[in-house]
């Protein structure tokens, strides 16, 4: 189940997410402003429900879904795409396809740290956050 990522997790450091956004054909205006903010994402299940809420002083996102369910969504970069959230060996596995592209989102938590890996092609970008007080 996806309790193990229940939370309030913030930012702390990012790696290759300019050549992620930029693989992903977000602008260079957008990329220079996403590469500097500090996004907190809080986590939360309610019943077979999970919600994953990512607040910035730029964006705010919501998306709401069951396990396994694909889904619509809008991403923070207005891309539409169809997403589906899994649990997978203890990894929560989020993909989106669109257009004939695929990318994945997967998040593990180690104790208080949760990282946040980004995949499209080749580019793999990785995000650390850690779980507020």
């Amino acid at each position: 189940m996806a309790d193990a990522f229940v939370g309030t997790w913030n930012l702390k450091s990012s790696e290759k997410f300019d050549e992620y956004m930029k693989e992903l054909g977000v602008g260079f205006a957008t990329r220079k402003i996403g590469g500097v903010t500090k996004p907190t994402t809080i986590i939360s299940v309610d019943g077979d429900t999970v919600t994953v809420k990512t607040q910035s002083t730029i964006k705010n996102t919501e998306i709401s879904f069951k396990l396994g369910e694909e889904f619509d969504e809008t991403t923070a970069d207005d891309r539409k795409v169809k997403s589906i959230v899994t649990v997978d060996s203890g990894k929560l596995v989020h993909i989106q396809r669109w257009d004939g592209k695929e990318t994945s989102l997967v998040r593990e938590v180690s104790g208080n740290s949760l990282t946040l890996t980004l995949t499209l092609g080749d580019v793999v970008c990785t995000r650390h956050y850690e779980r507020a007080e």
